[in-house]
């Protein structure tokens, strides 16, 4: 999808015209503990003090429509969709070059600190200093989702075939590296989260196989997307690059491609999930699920984006748009987020999610706030259903071939 990039606007127009790092005096915060993981390590929960720590990483954690969260889903199916005495469309020969992929892990000696990490982070202060670390959380938190549910499907499919249960453990090893990299990072504004902690106190979400192949391959291709245009961006424009994390970007991304693309092999090994109207009806759906949640979420912290330059509806719909190229490889149906009706469609979401977080902000009492947020949520399912509703654009899957990192690198 990313092939057209000569297509994609010059990422220089998404800055804002200065930099908004100057905020005043630092505030001091307790140190925490810090939790080490590994995708060897991470069965079962790490052990830490039942200090502070603890009680920050439940304060942190709010459950929300927009908060990343973990799934799983149904085992048995997952092993009966990759028994190959089953299913006769596995292509094995595909899978075990992806697993050649995997084991050469290209980040292996990647994510390595250095001291501008800390002394970055101590020069971050005022409301990006926090806006900094909830992205850190958000994002450590998405990272630690991806590395459970993996690594419970590699074990899963241990017996039932063995080349795709080690694929998804060797996936499961990229997300704990990233997340234990992220997790690190927290620690420069001396916090930390406690995953052992977050596994057992968060609620998770119950998605079919198919389901979980479309989100997941969204996820992790719109993932890319986000990664490589901040780290072009800031290449561009270094005036902007206000904590090194940043820099790690241009391979980390390419981790998020090769998962996309082993996705994409799984959706391609099972025909059913993209060949009749079911499908794109469900294709549709997911598209505009990830794409709403990830405008409405970056709308509410457009501060994290004009802090490094960038123009955060710019920035979303340009992810978007690419993204979206690149999901019409594979799947049946995609949105037409081209249109401008589909953004200004997203603009009017924004405004009514604001005034829902206004009124849950608000000091009336509980039964004034739900009879407020009833018309305000009537009119957001109403803008959801007539974007979905929007004439789609008819796609489908092409050679795997095309899904080679150097065509959207």
């Amino acid at each position: 999808m990313a092939a057209e990039m000569a297509l994609v606007k010059p990422i220089y127009k998404f800055c804002t015209s200065s930099p908004n790092l100057r905020n005043p005096p630092r505030c001091g915060s307790a140190r925490f503990s810090s939790v080490k993981m590994s995708s060897s390590s991470m069965n079962s929960p790490p052990t830490t003090r039942k200090t502070s720590s603890k009680k920050a990483a439940k304060t942190a954690i709010k459950e929300t429509l927009l908060t990343p969260r973990f799934y799983t889903t149904d085992f048995d199916e997952m092993e009966a969709l990759f028994n190959t005495e089953i299913n006769k469309n596995l292509n094995q020969a595909e899978f075990e070059a992806l697993l050649q992929e995997f084991k050469t892990d290209y980040n292996q000696t990647h994510f390595v600190r250095n001291k501008e990490f800390k002394e970055a982070a101590d020069k971050i202060q005022g409301p990006l200093r926090q806006i900094f670390v909830e992205f850190l959380e958000r994002s450590c938190t998405a990272e630690f989702s991806g590395f459970l549910l993996y690594k419970e499907l590699g074990r899963r499919l241990k017996k039932t075939n063995p080349v795709v249960a080690e694929i998804f453990s060797l996936m499961s090893r990229d997300e704990a590296r990233h997340a234990g990299f992220l997790n690190k990072g927290l620690s420069d504004f001396n916090l930390a989260l406690d995953l052992g902690f977050l596994t057992k106190a968060r609620k998770y979400t119950f998605f079919k196989p198919k389901f979980i192949f479309y989100a997941t391959y969204l996820s992790e291709k719109i993932g890319y997307w986000r990664y490589i245009t901040i780290y072009r961006h800031l290449k561009e424009n270094p005036e902007y690059q206000c904590y090194p994390i940043f820099k790690y970007f241009e391979n980390w991304c390419q981790d998020e491609n090769r998962h996309g693309d082993f996705f994409s092999a799984l959706l391609k090994a099972q025909p059913q999930f993209l060949n009749d109207w079911k499908a794109k009806l469900w294709s549709r759906f997911f598209c505009l699920s990830v794409y709403v949640t990830m405008y409405l979420n970056d709308c509410q912290r457009t501060a994290f984006y004009e802090g490094i330059g960038l123009d955060t509806k710019e920035f979303d719909m340009h992810v978007i748009i690419e993204t979206n190229r690149t999901t019409a490889r594979i799947f049946p149906a995609v949105l037409d987020v081209e249109n401008p009706e589909f953004k200004r469609r997203l603009d009017r979401m924004v405004e009514i999610n604001q005034k829902l977080i206004a009124v849950g902000e608000s000091q009336d009492i509980p039964l004034v706030k739900n009879l407020k947020r009833v018309p305000l949520i009537a009119a957001l399912a109403s803008e959801l259903l007539a974007t979905y509703l929007m004439p789609p654009i008819e796609s489908g899957s092409v050679d795997f071939a095309e899904f080679e990192p150097q065509l959207v690198y």
